[in-house]
Formats: structure tokens, C-alpha cells, sequence
């Protein structure tokens, strides 16, 4: 009977989550710290429990306080600025170019941006590099 008791106290235990939500109103373009974040109990879909995971990201969006901070929310910090003038690369074989453009979209370190090709006036689309250039694929 015992033994029943604790089994049924273990199986009807609600399963409890964690959600990290913002302490504070956060404005879009805000590198997070741990004074941005505090830790719910809740579940959401798309959300972090671990506010570690966020330290260190921008936010896309403000976030308003007590809202659950989702994924879609952040991204790697922008090195790139909007009509910054940045190196452009291509690079295939033997052959590497390089030219000037200009950014059209703001961009983190791994991520796709459009640039203006100043020469030609042409736009592309690159990858942005740890150094800010921006790599050009076929």
C-alpha cells in the first residue's frame, strides 16, 4: 500500500518548466546581461529555460517586461550597420575578388545581409564574416 501511495504521488506530480522572460522593458538592439532576464515557472514553445543561453545576444524586438523572451526575439550581435560601407568577397578556385559596398540591412557575425555593390550598383547577398567583410557565393 505504501509503495502504491509513493507511485501514484510520482506519477501525479505536474511536470514543472522554466521560461526566461525580461526582468525590464528591453529596447531593440540591446545586448542582453543577466540583469535583463529573470526565470518563470511556464512552458512555452520557442522559449529558453537557461538564461545563460541568451547572454550576449541582441534583441530583434523590444520585449516588454514580464514577457517570455523567444527565440526569433534575438540574434548575434550586429557588426554590421545599415549603409556601412564594407569589403565585399568572391572567392572560387584560383580566382578572388574583392570590391567596396555598402550594407543595406543590419547584420550579425554567420549572417545573410544584402550589399550594394558600389561599382557596378548591383545587390548581392553575402555572408558576414568575424571581421565584418562580407563573403559572396554563387
Amino acid at each position: 500500500m505504501l509503495r502504491y501511495c509513493a507511485i501514484c504521488l510520482f506519477i501525479g506530480a505536474p511536470a514543472t518548466a522554466e521560461i526566461v522572460v525580461a526582468a525590464h522593458t528591453i529596447r531593440s538592439q540591446t545586448v542582453l546581461s543577466a540583469n535583463d532576464l529573470a526565470v518563470q515557472p511556464g512552458q512555452m514553445a520557442g522559449t529558453l529555460a537557461n538564461p545563460s543561453e541568451l547572454i550576449g545576444q541582441e534583441t530583434r524586438v523590444a520585449i516588454y517586461a514580464g514577457r517570455p523572451i523567444r527565440l526569433s526575439d534575438v540574434g548575434p550581435p550586429a557588426i554590421v550597420e545599415r549603409n556601412q560601407m564594407v569589403s565585399i568577397l568572391f572567392a572560387r578556385g584560383f580566382l578572388s575578388i574583392a570590391t567596396e559596398g555598402r550594407a543595406l540591412d543590419r547584420a550579425g557575425v554567420g549572417e545573410i545581409v544584402r550589399v550594394m555593390n558600389m561599382s557596378s550598383r548591383a545587390t548581392v547577398s553575402g555572408r558576414v564574416l568575424p571581421d565584418g567583410r562580407i563573403k559572396v557565393s554563387n
